[in-house]
């Protein structure tokens, strides 16, 4: 009986299964997505995160520690520089598992295994999300309190000056409208 067992095995030996989780993982750090079955994706959860958490605090000694299970300057140099870097703030929770369905060939359930931070499609629909308001009472939200009210731009009020210019016009143009008319109704 295998109570209490919480670790798959994915039906390998020691050697070949952790060999395949520093290769997947070795991919998942300079592709920032791989597609591989859902209990791999799950595996490599578990293999990956503390990793990424070892990263942040940038010693010789993790270093050393993530090259041993990784075995890849490329990866080590980018898990340490540019990955940090984004998941800085992060409390943890870097990966995000996407389902894709079933494998044609034996039903398997395939999904896509991706770096957080980096899928920048998903980052802009989280900060149209945030732009969008309440329809509660309460005033709205902070960013329509916090943004600065449109001022109507200001319009010059002509000068004196040409206002009794234009109504001296206006005047004649109604004197000269009003003599057409009567000699019109003269004829």
């Amino acid at each position: 009986m295998r109570h209490g067992k919480k670790f798959n095995h994915l039906g390998r030996n020691a050697a070949h299964r952790k060999s395949m989780l520093s290769n997947m993982a070795t991919s998942l750090i300079l592709h920032k997505r791989i597609k591989t079955t859902l209990a791999k994706a799950k595996a490599l959860r578990v293999y990956f995160e503390p990793m990424v958490t070892r990263a942040k605090s940038d010693t010789t000694h993790d270093r050393r520690t993530i090259f041993s299970y990784l075995q890849s300057k490329e990866a080590v140099s980018e898990l340490f520089g540019v990955i940090s870097e984004k998941v800085a703030n992060r409390p943890g929770g870097y990966t995000r598992i996407i389902k894709l369905g079933n494998r044609l060939g034996d039903n398997a359930e395939m999904c896509m295994i991706e770096l957080v931070d980096f899928n920048e499609h998903m980052l802009s629909e989280k900060a149209e999300k945030a732009a969008k308001t309440t329809r509660r009472g309460r005033g709205g939200s902070k960013k329509e309190a916090d943004a600065p009210k449109a001022v109507a731009p200001k319009v010059e009020e002509p000068k004196a000056e040409v206002i009794e210019e234009t109504k001296a016009e206006e005047k004649t143009d109604e004197l000269a409208e009003n003599n057409s008319e009567e000699t019109e109704e003269n004829k």
